[in-house]
């Protein structure tokens, strides 16, 4: 899903907080530069030692529109345009099925996981957006006629309703949940139709930098959960995963069919994705991948 530069912000209470910067103010310019290319050359090091991706396949009988983490990392949720969510369980380096939820009428286009509950999921169907207030009290769908609708969790019905003139494809509350963007503590990201990945400033409300080394429109983007990472994906065979702070480019994921979904892990170096992969005669195959796994089991992996 692509987030175009028309992005729009929306106070919802009057005194307005932002989280910590990741470099604080104090530091000097050389601090900052040494501290960015540690990470960087540490998280390099990282995917060269861990590059594997664990591909569960034909989990859907077509194409997997979004996929999500649970808050705790445990539980991975894909949609489909087969109507069904699936919930894969991660035991150190292997998912395995969980459950299949039956019951939309229509394409899952959308799903997202409760930001403190790891037993809560939202889906939509014919909506192309979806997301949770950081608290967990509200619920905003954008659907394809450009109306965003706020619903109470509680009551299950509408706090608030904004119809848009101009096309929205993402919506998204900062951390302190007092601003809402149509489009992660520091910056938020954009994706555009030029192929540029445009990083943004919620202080300044300015972008700050631009990634370029996709070539398509870019379809979807995510935040490594330290914020210091960037995975973005179009219909370039390759999935980008980029330094924040500097745009250097981390590590790549070849693929053999455009990317229409990614999401980080919530506490691991762990990145989830979904291509338009094909089998038999252009059938859909319907694959669930995970990439970021140890290239052989005598590496460390984090047990839960």
């Amino acid at each position: 899903m692509s987030m175009y530069h028309n992005e729009k912000v929306f106070p919802l209470k009057k005194d307005i907080h932002f989280g910590k910067r990741l470099l604080t103010e104090g530091n000097t310019n050389n601090t900052s530069r040494t501290i960015m290319a540690t990470y960087l050359e540490n998280m390099r090091r990282h995917f060269q030692a861990n590059n594997r991706v664990k591909e569960e396949k034909r989990v859907h009988a077509a194409k997997v529109h979004s996929v999500d983490w649970s808050c705790d990392g445990r539980r991975l949720a894909s949609g489909s345009f087969d109507k069904t969510v699936n919930v894969f369980l991660l035991e150190r380096d292997r998912l395995n099925k969980d459950i299949t939820f039956r019951g939309h009428g229509d394409s899952v286009d959308q799903l997202c996981w409760h930001p403190t509950n790891p037993d809560q999921l939202v889906t939509a169907s014919e909506n192309i957006n979806i997301c949770w207030s950081p608290d967990g009290s509200t619920i905003a769908v954008g659907n394809k006629d450009d109306l965003i609708t706020f619903i109470d969790v509680k009551s299950h019905r509408s706090r608030a309703e904004e119809q848009f003139k101009f096309e929205i494809n993402e919506i998204s509350w900062n951390t302190d949940g007092d601003l809402f963007f149509l489009t992660s503590g520091k910056y938020f990201a954009t994706g555009s139709a030029d192929a540029l990945v445009s990083l943004w400033d919620t202080i300044e409300l300015v972008c700050v930098r631009t990634f370029s080394r996709l070539d398509w429109p870019v379809r979807t983007l995510s935040f490594s959960y330290d914020g210091k990472m960037l995975a973005s994906a179009s219909e370039d065979l390759v999935i980008d995963i980029a330094e924040v702070e500097s745009g250097e480019k981390i590590s790549e994921i070849a693929c053999e069919s455009p990317t229409f979904t990614v999401a980080w892990h919530p506490k691991r170096h762990l990145l989830a994705y979904a291509c338009d992969d094909k089998y038999e005669r252009d059938r859909d195959a319907g694959n669930v991948k995970v990439y970021g796994f140890p290239n052989s089991s005598d590496n460390s992996m984090f047990a839960y």
